[in-house]
């Protein structure tokens, strides 16, 4: 049976142009709640791939997302997220997409077509074994990412894919399958509509569950956030006073002087047992 790119199918709706502003955005909304959804039956695959992800990560092991355009953006804008809002290093989650950061921009003309420059991408970071490389495509055919989880899959690499297309030509190519079926876009073939919806719920999925299990969050806080703005030292400091009951002032000093809230409370719990 021929492979059919149900994301690019003609949308349900037409005459799109003869629409009000409010009619648009209901009609978008509408096909916007299929999305959860549509997630919600690519969950056991996303489980998989996080219990596979964790003990790789605890023994030094990276995320790598890999894609072009929406696709290829979405998983550098997951990657840059993990440092402030975990503490981790750069280095431990990281986005590549086909024609590099200029790509992040302004499309760069075949950069997707590439099958081999994926692979050469990765080997610039070293890609090793305890890595884990997720290829991003909506449209299941990327060759800039097919190629790559080829390559990684020969050198015993985990892979993943996500996509919006059942049975694609990425899926086939990874271990673990990720097909999160939006159905067609609103505006025929703009995957950076429900696809892409789709696609950042799960990369959140994929890196939150992975830094929880990492023990990067206690209770429900971001205790190892990094302290870049007033906002994020004013959260900080009441997660102290939450944690240790401190006056506002001496939990902030406390919290600025080590870094993190969790260093702070560590800091601060291992003075009181010395004086024990």
């Amino acid at each position: 049976m021929a492979f059919v790119k149900i994301s690019e199918q003609p949308s349900l709706y037409n005459d799109l142009e003869k629409k009000s502003a409010g009619e648009i955005i209901r009609e978008i909304n509408e096909e916007d709640k299929k999305v959860a959804f549509a997630v919600e039956k690519a969950l056991p695959a996303v489980e998989k791939l996080v219990n596979e992800i964790v003990p790789r990560m605890k023994r030094g092991g990276r995320i790598f997302y890999m894609g072009a355009g929406t696709s290829g953006r979405l998983g550098v804008l997951d990657a840059s997220e993990i440092p402030p809002t975990f503490g981790m290093e750069p280095s431990w989650v990281i986005g590549i997409i086909a024609g590099g950061d200029t790509a992040l921009r302004n499309p760069v003309e075949n950069a997707e077509d590439d099958t081999l420059q994926g692979w050469h991408d990765l080997e610039k970071f070293g890609i090793n074994d305890k890595d884990t490389v997720i290829g991003i495509a909506a449209s299941g055919t990327t060759p800039y990412v097919i190629g790559a989880l080829k390559e990684c899959r020969k050198h015993g690499i985990l892979t993943a894919a996500i996509t919006s297309n059942p049975d694609a030509p990425v899926s086939e190519a990874a271990d673990i399958a990720i097909e999160m079926i939006v159905g067609p876009e609103y505006v025929t073939g703009s995957s950076r509509m429900k696809s892409g919806t789709g696609q950042k719920m799960i990369c959140n999925m994929i890196t939150t569950a992975t830094m929880i299990k990492m023990g990067r969050v206690k209770g429900n806080k971001m205790v190892n956030m990094q302290l870049s703005n007033a906002k994020l030292v004013d959260r900080g400091t009441r997660m102290i006073i939450d944690e240790l009951g401190l006056e506002y002032d001496e939990a902030k000093r406390l919290l600025l002087m080590h870094g993190s809230v969790k260093k702070a409370v560590d800091a601060y719990r291992g003075h009181e047992s010395e004086e024990e």
